[in-house]
């Protein structure tokens, strides 16, 4: 039997929705209903246009991608190329939040990919959506679909009086295409653009401003329970898991209404009132197993390089023992990368309503189709019966723990027969992240007398990603799954060894760690490719030093391509370099000023940063004061949201280049705050200058974190030249500032 308070949407599909005038509900910034599909079969078939399009009755549309909304704007960018090539307006034109009922399935909103990935196929839809409409115009006004053009969903005949129009709404408002996407039809060429390459403003900004927009943390529905997990303070090793031996249910007994909820060494706890069912997680007695000691934080970086590892070569090109042999100048050192947290600044929350026919969850997950599948394999049931739905939470960039979140809610409602709004405490959010794997690298290379990189040398030790979560994992009782091999973060990206500079012999390593004594890991922000361009940004730093030469002229001469060299001279330009040797102005003052440039980058865009940093060199205190950035993506779609991009890139990385480290000893982690892990406050933030490097006619690509890397490298080549000393750990504290000062030869 179904609720009577049940959150669950009526049944009825979009198709009906769109018959008899009906109007799709679209764009919900505040939360408004959305269509449904009430078979909850999911997802909308990618080969018909319907899937992807609806005009209505007012001459306006919604559009319907699979990419959610992550506080990047990417809703703002698909919704202009689909009006560009639909002929629309930005008013007229809406999307939908994602929703396993009625959003197509476009993979997770991860990799800067959301316009990279996910525009190319939605340019295409409205070019075909555009393309049946102008010929079902041609029929009314009795033309030939050459003679037409389109100005705001209105079609007339070229060159004639307006009087012989057509609305697309008078073509098919509230009716659906019935049209088979095949990919087909002609797309509007670059030189037509109107919208595209422009900066309209964002669409989710004015629901945010006006405090009405819907994230996770506010939804709330009739007669639901608050929730909260019960774990240990800081995760075990990894496949350890958090396994409760005993639970004292008594021990909560005098939290009227508290209930324990268990499923396999899941343990979570219910309540009428939040407050009690925080309590509950505080006070209840549970005995933890004692699971396999971790390597412990000192110890980190040494066992990493000691393991017995998988190794990939990711890149093989000529003899480099033979080039570093006749090289003039030599430099190598190793570098020590931490792991780090996503932390958002809101915990991750979920509800989730499940009945015994079917189950809602609305979540912050990247992927609403695979976080169904994950769902329905904890609730034991079919995913044709799970409904997952996305809000936008707390800023993230990466795997959080939004899915541990959804399916310790999922369970906790399963087991109660009740509507429950799960949310992290800021202990377990920190203590049981997964977390941005740690790095230890060695670099070296070698340049001739010319002045040339000649040979080239890098080897990354890191481990890889956890596929499951911690909830799944308990509550099924199985392990966790270990991956040493693949890519993603658990590889240097080959661009960055390959394109970035022109080197005749180069070898590029990949070191696979096992997972046994180490944390939770996952895609973070610019994965492994951060702490790469640290490394191996720093090294290329150093042959200019060794030649004497600037290190934008040393770069300038040993550029792969001409896209490179862009955005090198972008940044240089934007922060008026002026040729020097890093380091060769040293002074005796306490506070001194340095400047570092760098390139970087994480899938196939281009970056390149330039860093002025002041040093306390009594305090060991670095303050990164400006920040210049430069960044190719290809035709930018929406150039303002690019800059935006930039600026919370080089903040994120400044942040975790100076302050941000999970700490951990042989037990457990230890950073379960915000004093135990630090990170940039607003009154530290830098001025951020970034600069859109627009090329309208190549394809787009990645935004959403190609100048991390960059930044990471230039905070530390402007700290060398500012004290001619070398980092090769981050975070920079101070702490590890004031030992290399004082260890400088």
């Amino acid at each position: 039997m179904t609720r009577r308070d049940s959150v669950l949407p009526p049944v009825f599909s979009r198709r009906d929705m769109l018959k008899g005038g009906a109007l799709v509900v679209g764009f919900s910034m505040s939360g408004a209903a959305r269509a449904a599909r009430g078979d909850a079969s999911g997802p909308p078939a990618p080969n018909e246009i319907d899937s992807w399009i609806a005009i209505h009755a007012d001459n306006t549309a919604t559009i319907y991608t699979g990419k959610c909304e992550l506080g990047q704007g990417n809703t703002t960018g698909l919704l202009q190329i689909a009006a560009e090539e639909l002929d629309l307006g930005m008013a007229q034109v809406k999307a939908v939040q994602l929703d396993t009922n009625i959003t197509p399935d476009q993979g997770a909103t991860s990799s800067s990919s959301s316009i990279h990935r996910g525009g190319p196929q939605l340019r295409a839809a409205a070019a075909e959506a555009r393309q049946e409409l102008l010929a079902r115009a041609a029929r009314v006004l009795g033309v030939q679909t050459g003679s037409l053009v389109v100005n705001g969903g209105v079609v007339s005949i070229d060159g004639e009086s307006a009087f012989r129009s057509v609305k697309y709404s008078d073509l098919i408002g509230d009716k659906p295409f019935k049209l088979k996407f095949t990919g087909t039809a002609p797309q509007k060429p670059i030189n037509r653009y109107s919208l595209v390459g422009k900066s309209p403003a964002r669409v989710d900004v004015p629901a945010k401003a006006a405090g009405q927009y819907t994230h996770v943390h506010h939804l709330r529905a009739p007669g639901m329970l608050h929730g909260r997990v019960v774990l240990p303070r800081g995760q075990r090793s990894f496949g350890a898991g958090a396994r409760a031996l005993e639970v004292d249910e008594a021990s909560i007994k005098h939290i009227l209404g508290a209930r324990v909820v268990r499923k396999g060494d899941f343990v979570g706890v219910v309540a009428e009132r939040e407050w009690d069912a925080v309590k509950a997680a505080r006070d209840l007695k549970v005995t933890w197993a004692n699971g396999p000691e971790l390597v412990g934080g000192a110890n980190l970086f040494q066992s990493m390089r000691a393991s017995r590892t998988q190794d990939a070569e990711i890149a093989k090109k000529g003899d480099p023992a033979a080039a570093f042999a006749k090289a003039a100048h030599v430099r190598s050192s190793s570098y020590s990368c931490p792991y780090q947290g996503h932390l958002p600044f809101a915990p991750n929350c979920a509800l989730a309503d499940v009945t015994a026919e079917r189950a809602l969850i609305k979540s912050s997950t990247q992927d609403v189709y695979s976080s169904r599948a994950q769902l329905a394999d904890v609730l034991g049931m079919p995913k044709e019966k799970v409904r997952v739905q996305y809000y936008e939470g707390s800023g993230t960039f990466g795997r959080s723990c939004y899915e541990d979140a959804s399916q310790a809610a999922a369970i906790l409602s399963q087991a109660v027969g009740k509507p429950v709004r799960l949310q992290y405490m800021r202990w377990d959010e920190h203590g049981w992240d997964n977390y941005g794997p740690a790095h230890f690298a060695e670099v070296r290379a070698g340049v001739d007398a010319e002045g040339n990189i000649v040979a080239y040398e890098y080897d990354g030790w890191q481990h890889g990603w956890t596929i499951t979560s911690t909830v799944s994992d308990s509550a099924l009782k199985r392990p966790g799954v270990e991956r040493a091999g693949g890519s993603g973060s658990i590889t240097v990206n080959p661009i960055s060894t390959g394109s970035m500079y022109k080197i005749a012999n180069r070898r590029v390593t990949s070191h696979g760690v096992p997972m046994a004594g180490y944390l939770r890991g996952a895609a973070l922000r610019s994965p492994l490719d951060l702490s790469f361009a640290f490394a191996s940004e720093q090294t290329i730093d150093e042959l200019a030093v060794a030649l004497q030469m600037d290190p934008l002229a040393f770069r300038r001469k040993n550029i792969g391509d001409k896209r490179w060299l862009g955005v090198l001279e972008a940044a240089a330009e934007a922060a008026k370099w002026l040729p020097r040797v890093m380091g060769s102005s040293l002074s005796s003052a306490d506070v001194v000023t340095g400047r570092g440039f760098a390139l970087g980058t994480h899938h196939v865009s281009y970056g390149a940063a330039v860093v002025d940093v002041e040093v306390n060199k009594r305090t060991g205190l670095v303050v990164a004061k400006k920040l210049f950035g430069a960044m190719d993506c290809g035709l930018a779609v929406n150039p303002a949201l690019v800059e935006n991009q930039m600026v919370g890139q080089m903040i994120q990385s400044t942040s975790r280049v100076l302050k941000e480290e999970v700490t951990f000893d042989k037990r457990a982690v230890t950073s379960l705050d915000w004093n135990s892990y630090p990170v940039l406050r607003f009154a530290e933030h830098p001025e951020v200058v970034p600069v859109v490097v627009q090329r309208m006619d190549e394809p787009s690509t990645g935004a959403g974190e190609e100048v991390m890397g960059a930044t990471a490298a230039a905070i530390a080549n402007a700290f060398f030249d500012a004290t001619g000393a070398r980092m090769r750990q981050f975070p920079m504290t101070p702490e590890r500032v004031l030992s290399a000062l004082n260890s400088r030869t």
